[in-house]
């Protein structure tokens, strides 16, 4: 049984010990560095883990009431909404002074939309801090009980994950809700054109139900004041066009770099991204409707989708206008991928594709669109998809210092065969296959393999890329293979590398270790699996 730990000693608030910047963002922000976190807490506070218990147990605790500490009523903890006064919020029958880390947590944002109230209808939908390491983390930081009629509960609100659609059982989840999914490696190299069904599902959120006879899209130019909404079948009016264009998470090859130290985010494999063939309105050709000419490109595109959070806050990114606006930038307002109308998972009715660019601006459900001096001040924008030096950690990351990813870097991976399987050499070979993409456009010229830890490497056959598209506009994958040359009589364990290059000649970095981040974004490292030669 898993093992998790509950709080019987005094609250701190504001000391070093269960206070750490590590501990903070657990609590509102997602599950990070939950390892990390629990060392930490039992190095600097060991009397806060003074019995083990179950995870149904912990959540008990929070509908306990604990005889040692006060009752605070509702107004009460109300006035305890800003740093000033001290932040405290509800949960369950307990009340929680979280003051110390709201102010370094990369949502802070998020965690204020508490403050003073309950979080309970938060993680009604955030589902993912339902851990062992969450909530045992939470009760560090009670201070005392709710009075019983102030309880806010659940059992009555809506599901809001009652309505997601059904989704294919070869999709491998991270999470269930959000659902956050991918297929295995092997699947990729089956085809250069993904299918639907098998894309990779990225949802921060519950997925909307969008009614197409209802949908409309705002639009905003901020610049002139001009607005305007427009209907499913005024979009249908525009010209089509067709673009083909790999879309990749920005946490791709994650659980690789964790292999280097914890890292906040899903472990994803190597298999969130797919290639596919997107069909819809050019942006360019919208948003010259709106009074933008090609000429002013000072500027974003802000994008909203159709899915909120508890306060109706919507899932929102942008992009630069010189982007939106570049007819040789492809991006589209799509509704059809691979010849059929969007599913629900990947944003029907309507969603931004932006070819090239890390797939969190890729924006789905899109409900508006807003011309804009100014990025989105989404938290998606400002405080997440960013990359830090590899010693950045959660005491002194600063969001504001980096720029949020837009085009992302040269990558490679082995798809097959899959690490720790079984090979058979044939011939002297052992066939290897994958997939490389650049973003921002270029063209992958090379993939390079090595058997024998990179002194010496094998080029590998490019089988599957687009053509004649144009410099600059080389938007999808490249899929290729390679028989790699294993020497005779060679058994056990072999480890095989791959690195790609592109066109201008940027090629992958050596190590996770030199590119560890604390978001895990970006991981491009050169591609390693370790196989048994049979």
């Amino acid at each position: 049984m898993q093992k998790a730990y509950l709080h019987h000693g005094q609250h701190q608030s504001g000391g070093s010990g269960t206070t750490s910047l590590s501990a903070t963002a657990v609590i509102l922000g997602g599950s990070l560095l939950t390892y990390l976190i629990t060392e930490k807490i039992k190095k600097d506070s060991p009397h806060v883990y003074a019995k083990e218990v179950s995870l149904d147990e912990i959540r008990k605790a929070h509908d306990t009431v604990r005889k040692d500490l006060p009752e605070y009523t509702m107004d009460e903890i109300v006035k305890h909404n800003a740093p000033s006064a001290g932040i405290w919020v509800t949960y369950g029958v307990g009340v929680y002074d979280i003051t110390s880390f709201v102010p370094k947590h990369p949502g802070s944002d998020k965690v204020m939309l508490a403050a003073g109230g309950a979080i309970d209808p938060f993680w009604h939908i955030f589902q993912q801090h339902n851990t062992h390491e969450v909530l045992s983390l939470l009760e560090t930081y009670r201070i005392g009980n709710l009075r019983p009629d102030d309880v806010v509960g659940t059992k009555d609100l809506h599901d809001p994950w009652s309505g997601e659609p059904k989704r294919h059982p070869i999709l491998k989840p991270a999470t269930l809700k959000p659902f956050n999914a991918e297929p295995p490696a092997s699947v990729l190299v089956d085809s250069f054109l993904t299918p639907n069904e098998f894309f990779y599902v990225r949802n921060h959120l519950p997925v909307p139900e969008v009614d197409i006879k209802s949908y409309e899209l705002d639009m905003e130019n901020e610049k002139t004041g001009k607005s305007k909404t427009i209907r499913f079948a005024d979009l249908l009016k525009y010209p089509q066009h067709t673009v083909t264009a790999t879309i990749m998470c920005g946490g791709n090859r994650r659980s690789e770099m964790m292999d280097v130290k914890p890292i906040k985010g899903l472990p994803w494999g190597a298999s969130a991204v797919g290639n596919a063939q997107w069909t819809g309105a050019r942006l360019c050709d919208v948003l010259r409707d709106m009074g933008v000419r090609p000429g002013d490109e000072d500027g974003h595109v802000q994008f909203e989708g159709l899915d909120t959070d508890p306060t109706s806050t919507p899932y929102g990114a942008s992009i630069p206008l010189a982007k939106a606006m570049d007819p040789r930038g492809d991006v589209i307002l799509a509704y059809e991928m691979n010849g059929q109308p969007l599913n629900r998972d990947h944003g029907f009715p309507v969603r931004v594709i932006v070819p090239g660019v890390v797939g969190s601006r890729n924006v789905k459900w899109l409900g508006k669109i807003i011309v804009s001096r100014n990025e989105s001040p989404s938290h998606w924008q400002q405080n997440d998809y960013k990359s830090f030096s590899p010693s950045t950690d959660w005491d002194t990351v600063d969001f504001k210092s980096a720029p949020a990813i837009q085009n992302m870097p040269i990558t490679s991976a082995i798809c097959t065969p899959a690490g720790g399987e079984t090979v058979k050499v044939e011939d002297g070979y052992v066939t290897v296959k994958g997939y490389a993409w650049s973003g921002g456009g270029s063209e992958i010229v090379r993939v390079d393999l090595s058997a024998d830890g990179g002194k010496t490497w094998i080029v590998a056959k490019l089988d599957e890329s687009e053509r004649g598209t144009g410099p600059g506009r080389h938007w999808s994958w490249s899929l290729w293979s390679a028989k790699v040359p294993i020497k005779a009589g060679q058994k056990g364990p072999i480890e095989i590398l791959s690195k790609a290059v592109d066109s201008n000649y940027n090629t992958q970095p050596e190590s996770f270790a030199n590119i560890w981040n604390l978001r895990g974004v970006v991981g491009n490292a050169y591609s390693r699996v370790k196989v048994n030669v049979k």
